[in-house]
């Protein structure tokens, strides 16, 4: 039987669940059993948790359906658990070094007791000083185990689950469990806490609590605020049936209805049903009052006092005052220009078109990538939206003649942005964009990450320089409704850079659809237009941007590379996005010899389905080629350099999608010899696919239009093809070119 048993629900946290379970297996202390509790199998969080199981035996990873909710899964992990003292921990927490040890100590003083309460740090998401919320209760506690009665305000409700170790056979004899519902922490820790008969403290930190940005989900508004009364009563209840005494019935009510008058008076909590709610508190107010209760004194006291005589419009109006008088209305951002700010302030005011749809892509460099891909599947699924694409001047001759567009930083630019319900992005709009109520924005990103982003991307100097503000970054996140995944990775790691309110859309990326629905004749024609001489083995070269450089440097010696792999090798060179090299000649393809520089090409789908294999160092463009199934070789001449000044979110090196090269002669050798394209290259590509491919099955752009734009339920979309179903556009080695 282990010492403690770990129990971590893991639901909405799968960017951060690995840190919560490396923090455990970590420990110096060893004897104790690890129970991530996942959604389900093949879930994000459940593929963290299967990685750790197969590394440590402790590990024992258990189910639970999300519907249950909170509660639910950690009766669950109770369920399974074995261990002597059960400890709770969010899938976003971590325990500090030394915990288990500490414990462990502390528990071989005071001997067994029911509860072991100890304290905690919460640690701001980004800046500011960390606090310990449990110290100042904790310190005037017994230093050696006691009974609750010699402790009366320590009642249980005013902390969290995980920040005390559970004797299991003490929750067993009482039949504790979770109740079902939202505040379930403060309905466990009153029913324990009424229930011990000897409880002990640790003034040390077990628990380090990461602050979510979006704060506490109980904190938004929302009926579920109805669930506080439910424990409320259900905790009081319990108290009566057990005629506990009265001194400490006292702290317990008090802190309790501490909890339902912060709810009661706070109006973004409940933004409806607030008479309701405080009618319902009032009955159980005159119901459960202890006799002799005196209510606190200063405003709360006079808040006690109007709960129990039921007077709502004197406790809206005591809150009311409260609030600032005239709040001056918050400055929106405005576009340049004084009557442009007055056309968009105007427009603003005007309702929103509920059929007017806006999309940009690459901030504004033309009709490109997830958004015009989501564009021509709407043309079709929602033809009653009008869509409007927007781009700058110098790009508008990529937009096609039928495609509706306003130039950025126009008038027309601003009235639709003003006016649009729906508003699809693979990049950001502008600062002055408003996120107004009813609109419904759409990040779409435009690639899968192996760089850092976001908010990860702040450790490392030259990127952060880069970037600009966090702040504003995160003002940008903020208007996010929806945000597009390509595989259960990208989910993780956009939950983590991105932090926001939005819901992940793991539908694959809309772009991709093109690899699975082409056929023999579209690659023909690309190549055709491209220039590729029939029977050559076009070779793409994309590397991606570094940080560290100042322009555009290919990192290779495309001609000798070509004269040492082969004879019959073309390579097609794509330069990042970056680097613009196309200007305004918008399609111009120039060549030299055996190299044809695609750089200013529009479709670099149309260059990966153009191409025979694909070379690249670390660009996201080697996860959208997988979707093809071709040969991939991976040029990582520099990764310890680009690893350490980039900062990467998984070892490529440990998982690439085909043979890895770090010299030129490396790589012109597995073109040479055919190793690029052998076994060894098929399987781990196999490998790859089965990682980052997981969604992209030739449907995401209708799964978005009917979901975004038709706003039809999940279970109505069209379901992902498996893998092993799925038939990628052939590459031309396979195909017949037509004359």
């Amino acid at each position: 039987m282990p010492r403690f048993s770990i129990i971590v629900p893991s639901h909405g946290v799968a960017g951060r669940l690995g840190q919560a379970l490396d923090s455990v297996l970590a420990q110096s202390f060893g004897d104790f059993e690890l129970i991530p509790v996942c959604d389900a199998a093949g879930s994000p969080a459940a593929d963290v948790a299967a990685r750790h199981a197969e590394r440590d035996s402790r590990v024992a990873p258990v189910h639970a359906p999300p519907a249950q909710g909170l509660a639910g899964a950690r009766n669950a992990g109770m369920r399974a658990a074995t261990g002597t003292y059960l400890l709770f921990l969010d899938g976003d927490d971590v325990l500090v070094p030394g915990a288990l040890a500490a414990l462990e100590a502390r528990l071989a003083r005071t001997g067994d007791v029911d509860v072991l309460h100890f304290e905690h740090e919460r640690v701001p998401w980004w800046e500011g000083e960390s606090t310990n919320p449990a110290a100042p209760l904790l310190a005037h506690t017994p230093d050696d185990a006691f009974t609750p009665d010699r402790a009366p305000r320590l009642t249980g409700v005013r902390l969290p689950a995980w920040s005390a170790a559970w004797r299991r056979t003490f929750a067993a004899e009482q039949c504790l469990a979770f109740p079902p519902g939202h505040f379930t922490d403060i309905g466990w820790g009153g029913l324990a806490m009424l229930g011990a008969e000897r409880v002990a403290v640790l003034r040390a930190v077990v628990v380090r609590h990461l602050v979510r940005r979006q704060g506490s989900r109980l904190n938004l508004p929302g009926a579920h605020h109805a669930d506080l009364l439910d424990q409320t009563d259900l905790v009081l209840t319990r108290a009566a049936d057990l005629q506990v005494s009265a001194d400490r019935t006292r702290p317990l009510f008090e802190q309790l209805f501490a909890v339902v008058l912060k709810t009661a008076a706070h109006p973004r909590r409940l933004p409806s049903g607030r008479r309701a709610f405080f009618r319902r508190a009032s009955a159980l107010y005159r119901r459960h009052r202890p006799a002799g209760f005196r209510p606190p004194p200063g405003s709360l006291g006079v808040q006690h006092r109007l709960l129990a005589a039921g007077a709502y419009p004197a406790f809206a109006a005591l809150r009311g005052s409260r609030r600032a008088a005239a709040r001056l209305a918050a400055a929106v951002p405005r576009p340049q220009g004084l009557r442009t700010r007055l056309l968009y302030r105007m427009q603003l005011r005007r309702p929103l078109d509920p059929h007017l749809a806006v999309y940009c892509a690459y901030w504004g460099r033309g009709y490109a990538c997830n958004p015009a891909a989501i564009h021509r599947a709407a043309r079709t699924l929602a033809p009653h939206i009008r869509s409007v694409f927007l781009v700058e001047a110098d790009q508008a001759h990529t937009v096609p003649e039928d495609v509706e567009y306003a130039v950025i930083g126009s008038r027309r630019y601003w009235k639709v942005l003003a006016r649009a319900t729906y508003l699809v992005n693979n990049a950001n709009f502008a600062e002055g964009v408003v996120k107004r109520p009813g609109s419904v924005h759409l990040q779409t990103q435009h690639g899968t990450p192996l760089k850092t982003m976001g908010v990860d991307q702040s450790t490392y100097p030259v990127v952060a320089a880069a970037t600009g503000s966090f702040t504003k970054l995160l003002g940008r996140v903020d208007r996010w409704d929806y945000n597009l995944s390509s595989n259960p990775h990208s989910t993780r790691v956009w939950e983590r850079a991105f932090p926001g309110s939005y819901e992940h859309l793991e539908y694959g990326y809309p772009r991709n659809d093109v690899y699975l629905t082409a056929g023999a004749d579209d690659v023909a024609r690309i190549r055709a237009e491209l220039g590729v001489p029939e029977g050559a083995r076009a070779v793409l070269y994309a590397p991606t941007h570094r940080d560290h450089h100042t322009g555009f440097e290919p990192g290779l010696d495309l001609e000798a590379f070509c004269a040492a792999a082969g004879e019959d090798v073309v390579v097609l060179l794509r330069a990042h996005y970056f680097y613009d090299r196309g200007g305004s000649g918008g399609g111009r393809i120039s060549r030299v010899s055996q190299v044809i520089d695609v750089s200013a090409h529009r479709s670099s789908e149309d260059v990966c389905l153009a191409a025979d294999a694909l070379i690249t160092d670390y660009s996201s463009i080697m996860f959208d080629y997988a979707v093809l199934d071709r040969p991939i070789v991976v040029y990582a001449d520099d990764w310890d350099v680009y690893r350490e000044t980039r900062g990467v979110c998984f070892d490529l090196m440990a998982g690439p999608p085909g043979p890895v090269a770090r010299t030129p002669d490396e790589l012109a050798r597995v073109f040479r010899d055919g190793s690029y394209a052998g076994a060894e290259s098929a399987a781990l590509r196999a490998r790859f696919r089965e990682r980052f491919c997981a969604f992209d099955d030739g449907r995401a752009a209708e799964r978005v239009v009917r979901r975004v734009l038709l706003g039809e339920p999940p279970e109505s979309l069209p379901p992902v093809i498996p893998l092993a179903e799925r038939v990628p556009a052939p590459a031309a080695a396979t195909t017949p070119v037509r004359s």
